[in-house]
């Protein structure tokens, strides 16, 4: 096996025969099979033959996916057409189409600055540059001066950035940079980077600065660099193959270069997942805590099998506190299931840091539904961690939409495993990630608390709410472009912005960019709910209003139409119209502008507008105190009912 295959893929035994049929099915059920098909282990000639048949079927992005398609366009200075099948295939995987621009062989320059050029015309809404070692580093003299060395090095990233900012500025698109495979032997030894102008410590030093530059621009890293790292040189590169063919990447790495390509435009999509689910007995600890009991379980030192759990668990609870939620889906007794969590000394997670816990004896995939329903999530936002393989076929054929890895014999691995699929792949972190698990725990503890109450007002007053809202900041513009580009259910229109969009909105006065957090007595949601409506002829045109899942049912729709409705007034509006475009997922927010009020407009689907004449529209009273926030002060402007 090579280092860079799909290892957390399963095998299909009966792969072949399955694409063969493929072509013979319904046209309604041919892309959920390329979907099952792309699921599997695949290698470099399986995913070619794969990516033959779905160009052959598909000419275009089908209509049922309802997702945006992506025209990403591959700018490199060597040959990356061989790459483009495995960027297609890790695209359809993650139920995404992914429409490639093939430009000239090393006219990349010429292509970005052309306006004439046929990038120009094809209009990518995302654009990935991919730099070969040889290109960047042209004229480079071994022995020269430090200084000079250090000024190739400036001159090479300034060269960089500026694509990035012509790019930005041409097509207003989702800028990835690749980073420089370190291909070139060492001249010294284990202290290169004491040779000035030595090949291998100028790729580092590269490397180093864009990954600097990236985060001040706001650009996403595809970290080649890394995965040749951890790979070794030669699962990526082949050194014959650049002479006879000038590929960077090695062929055999397609597969997973696509892949790698694919999660990150998933992620720009809002795609990745968000839960880790854990089953318990030989996945956190070894032995089964119902037979074994407390002491026979094999958990921690002086064991390498129970170190080896130790670090799995670490792993986990380092996801939860960059913001992925954990649960725990197990075949067990609850009481038993809780007792290393609670008492066993070398547990790493304990009870606070899993947001569902989940131990009976029925089926896993019925309570994986259960966990999803709890949490408010989608299936597809779930990840399953289970070491039995039926349990995993189970889960995989009853929730294909669940993603299922396949976990090696071996502990040691586990993290190593989920961490290289890269279902969690993220293009920004915020301060609210590191708050989810205490958040989803808490709403758990609403819902309790909710059901228990007499009446549903009571329930409202008794949680002392409080909405604060403001104009978008640059503080805050991280968590906004997330939120905007992760919410998929409670969002009218689905409409994407880029980080460098919603800086525009910021001081523009004919927007209105509006967020809200609400605090209640469990704790603070952070921000949930966004709304960015644009000032024509009086009346505001609501573009987006999405909010989190986790605060329906409390009200909030009203108090925020509330929010928008003065903002409007202030702004001189006498109107607001409201879109909602129909996705795969967002069938709940149908009735939205009805249920607050509004009146539909004629139109034609898919997008449906509403209006709302602010002249005799009378704010709903709610359960919130409400308060502007601006910097460092707070206004009330509603006091709770």
């Amino acid at each position: 096996m090579l280092p860079s295959e799909l290892t957390w893929l399963p095998g299909q035994p009966e792969w072949n025969d399955y694409l063969k049929r493929v072509a013979a099915l319904e046209s309604a059920s041919t892309w959920d099979a390329l979907v099952e098909l792309a699921n599997a282990r695949l290698d470099m000639m399986t995913t070619i033959r794969l990516d033959r048949q779905l160009l052959k079927l598909f000419k275009d992005c089908p209509g049922s996916l309802q997702t945006k398609p992506i025209r990403l366009a591959v700018l490199g200075s060597s040959t990356v057409d061989h790459l483009h099948a495995g960027i297609r295939i890790g695209a359809l995987r993650r139920n995404m189409w992914v429409s490639l621009y093939q430009g000239n062989y090393g006219q990349y320059v010429q292509d970005l600055h052309d306006a004439a050029s046929s990038l120009h015309a094809w209009a990518p809404n995302t654009m990935l540059f991919a730099f070969d070692a040889r290109h960047l580093l042209a004229g480079y003299q071994v022995g020269e001066s430090a200084d000079a060395s250090q000024a190739r090095v400036k001159a090479t990233i300034d060269r960089i950035v500026q694509s990035w900012k012509t790019a930005r500025s041409k097509f207003a698109c989702e800028i990835i940079q690749q980073t420089i495979l370190p291909i070139y032997p060492r001249l010294v030894g284990e202290n290169e980077s004491r040779l000035p102008g030595s090949p291998a410590a100028l790729v580092r030093s590269i490397n180093e600065q864009l990954r600097t530059r990236a985060h001040e621009e706001g650009v996403t890293l595809l970290a080649l660099d890394q995965w040749a790292a951890e790979d070794g040189i030669a699962a990526w590169h082949d050194p014959a193959l650049w002479h006879r063919a000038k590929q960077e990447v090695h062929l055999a790495a397609m597969p997973m270069y696509g892949d790698i390509v694919a999660r990150i435009l998933a992620a720009q999509q809002g795609k990745s997942r968000k839960c880790l689910v854990l089953d318990l007995d030989n996945t956190l600890w070894g032995g089964v805590i119902g037979d074994d009991g407390i002491e026979g379980i094999v958990l921690g030192q002086g064991s390498a099998l129970g170190e080896a759990f130790c670090d799995f668990q670490r792993y986990a609870k380092d996801l939860a506190r960059r913001g992925v939620i954990l649960a725990v889906c197990s075949k067990n007794d609850e009481k038993n299931a809780l007792l290393p969590f609670e008492q066993h000394q070398d547990m790493i997670l304990r009870r606070d840091d899993i947001a569902c816990f989940s131990a009976s004896w029925g089926d896993k995939a019925t309570a994986i539904r259960a966990i999803a329903r709890q949490l408010n999530i989608g299936l597809d936002a779930i990840v399953f961690a289970d070491d039995n393989p039926f349990e995993r076929n189970i889960v995989r054929r009853e929730l294909p939409m669940v993603a299922v890895p396949e976990l090696p014999d071996d502990p040691a691995f586990y993290a190593a495993t989920i961490a290289r699929a890269g279902y969690f792949e993220s293009i920004a972190m915020t301060a609210e990630d590191a708050m989810r698990t205490q958040q989803y725990r808490a709403n758990i503890e609403r819902e309790s608390e909710r059901e228990n109450a007499t009446d549903l007002p009571s329930y409202l007053k008794s949680l002392e709410m409080k909405l604060h809202w403001s104009r978008f900041t640059h503080a805050d513009q991280a968590r906004v472009v997330q939120l905007i580009n992760k919410t998929n259910q409670f969002n009218l229109t689905t409409r994407r912005y880029s980080s460098d969009d919603v800086a525009n909105l910021l001081d523009q006065p004919a927007v209105l960019p509006l967020q809200m957090r609400l605090v209640d007595k469990f704790g603070d949601n952070g921000i949930i709910s966004i709304v960015i409506g644009y000032m024509v002829d009086q009346t505001i045109d609501l573009d987006t209003w999405l909010m989190s899942c986790r605060v329906l049912g409390r009200q909030v729709e009203q108090a925020v139409l509330g929010i928008v409705v003065e903002q409007a007034r202030r702004m001189g509006a006498h109107r607001l119209v409201g879109h909602f475009r129909p996705t795969e997922k967002n069938g709940m927010v149908a009735e939205h502008y009805l249920r607050l009020g509004f009146s539909a407009l004629p139109g034609r689907a898919p997008d449906q507008q509403f209006e709302l004449h602010l002249d005799t529209y009378t704010t709903v009273p709610t359960f919130f105190d409400i308060t502007e926030s601006q910097h460092d002060r707070s206004r009330s402007i509603t006091k709770t009912q």
